[in-house]
């Protein structure tokens, strides 16, 4: 029975490639492991086995490291099977802590960036 859902999940290789998925975030922040563990109230520990792909972190794990990475859940997991990540959702991410004054500010440079003359 486990080799069959090891065999439905992947064999394992989701969670290393979860791993690297993270590991690409948080040094895309600039943010150590050690960093990470103090934003997100995990261990260093912890952060380091994510990464390699050795431990499979829960839900409330992941929703710490989602806080210590300054995102929603949902943006933890958008860029997650993309090679790339999905850099409008962490700016939407972004704006939804902001004041509305500041959103609005965002809105006219964005704007003014791209307006066709």
């Amino acid at each position: 029975m486990e080799n069959e859902k090891n065999r439905v999940a992947g064999g394992g290789r989701l969670h290393v490639q979860f791993g690297s998925h993270m590991r690409r975030l948080r040094i895309s922040r600039k943010l150590t492991q050690e960093k990470l563990a103090e934003r997100s109230e995990l261990s260093v520990d912890a952060i380091r086995r994510i990464e390699r792909g050795s431990f499979s972190p829960s839900l409330e794990t992941l929703g710490k490291l989602a806080v210590g990475l300054n995102m929603s859940l949902k943006t933890l997991f958008n860029g997650f099977e993309r090679e790339r990540p999905d850099h409008v959702a962490e700016l939407c991410d972004y704006l939804s802590r902001r004041s509305g004054r500041e959103v609005q500010l965002a809105w006219r440079v964005i704007y003014a960036m791209f307006e066709e003359r």
